[in-house]
């Protein structure tokens, strides 16, 4: 999963505070997040869930997506996440 573009969303629960991002890396990039390697929104609010990633064909559709997703309401991005992942189940050692 080295060098694709992917949509990301991390949770700190279900139904919690959620951070939608993108990368080159998911694998790398949730990793720092679960380690609080990362300053910010995400260590701040204890954002380590991987609930949802979408990947994309290159990194100009995933920014475009991404901005997309960040101007939705709220619900909106909770039915995206339960659409693929009811339970809210971390979904970081799928991608490993």
């Amino acid at each position: 999963m080295n060098k694709q573009p992917v949509v990301y969303i991390l949770a700190s629960k279900k139904n919690g505070t959620l951070y939608v991002g993108v990368t080159s890396n998911l694998v790398k990039r949730v990793w720092e997040h679960k380690n609080n390697a990362v300053d910010g929104f995400t260590r701040r609010y204890g954002l380590h869930l991987l609930v949802w990633y979408e990947m994309h064909e290159t990194m100009e559709s995933a920014i475009k997506r991404e901005k997309t997703i960040k101007g939705w309401r709220r619900t909106w991005k909770l039915e995206l996440i339960e659409a693929g992942n009811p339970d809210w189940k971390d979904l970081y050692g799928s991608i490993l």
